[in-house]
């Protein structure tokens, strides 16, 4: 993502899903030091500074995106509130330990391997009684046993169907690909592994028909960061006369709606234990 694309957006879900994070982090004063791990734009740490923490760090292993709130910072006059740290969710050497109240994310640990270590880090940078509060989409949820591609059925062009299936898994292996390798339930155990209590969870989950849209407009947006849009995909990996038969396949899906939308959306929160209370 482009520095500038969120911010340029309000009415987008990320906003909301800020306001659940930062709900979930609990009520923050001046004297609260608020992390923002993975931070983008900043969207959790300028929401943590709006609602009165004292201090926002702003952590991110893209240094244009710190520049970019480096920037914003100074705009908005709260520079001398921020502080900004190059470094990955799991390895947040650079922090002090149980130097923070708040620790936050927003669609970060699915794009790390370690996952363990990132909870660990969280962990060790938050003070006795610090709060973590994450918000995760599962895209587990999304993978299903039947022959589809985006929700669309791919069950009468097998031989396609493979060819396609066989690029993404390749370039995302299902059983060990950061964006796909874990669930819900492995965000609890997780914290619970890290020490944290108590702990909450809360999924969100949707199964409904796809919308009617333009089958041009699917295949040329990417379904992650990580992968190419099906067009780019169907020039590769199929012929000519392969393209023209998928393309007449799904042609009155898309624009039917005849398709299946899934997704799920996960929000943690849990505590770090004040010594010796569990």
């Amino acid at each position: 993502m482009r520095p500038g694309e969120e911010s340029a957006e309000r009415g987008h879900p990320h906003w909301r899903f800020r306001d659940r994070v930062l709900d979930n982090a609990g009520l923050m004063d001046s004297d609260t030091t608020f992390l923002d791990v993975g931070c983008g734009e900043g969207l959790l740490g300028f929401g943590a500074l709006e609602r009165g923490a004292g201090t926002v760090v702003f952590s991110d292993i893209s240094r244009p995106l710190l520049d970019f709130c480096r920037d914003r910072a100074r705009e908005l006059g709260v520079a001398d509130r921020c502080r900004f740290v190059e470094a990955p969710a799991e390895d947040l050497g650079q922090i002090e330990s149980e130097s923070i109240d708040v620790a936050a994310t927003r669609s970060v640990l699915i794009y790390v391997a370690d996952k363990r270590a990132a909870f660990r880090e969280f962990s060790r940078v938050l003070r006795p009684g610090g709060r973590i509060s994450l918000f995760e989409p599962i895209n587990r949820f999304s993978a299903t046993d039947q022959d589809t591609w985006a929700g669309y059925d791919l069950s009468a062009v097998p031989e396609i169907s493979s060819k396609i299936r066989a690029v993404y898994d390749e370039i995302q292996p299902p059983a060990s690909d950061p964006m796909l390798d874990f669930d819900e339930r492995d965000l609890l155990q997780l914290a619970a592994e890290a020490g944290f209590f108590p702990i909450a969870l809360e999924l969100s989950a949707e199964i409904r028909a796809s919308r009617p849209t333009s089958l041009d407009d699917v295949i040329s947006r990417a379904g992650n960061p990580r992968i190419p849009p099906l067009a780019e995909v169907m020039e590769h990996v199929l012929t000519v006369a392969e393209r023209e038969r998928l393309t007449s396949h799904l042609r009155p899906l898309v624009e039917a709606g005849d398709g299946v939308y899934r997704v799920a959306l996960a929000c943690l929160w849990g505590a770090k234990p004040q010594t010796g209370l569990h």
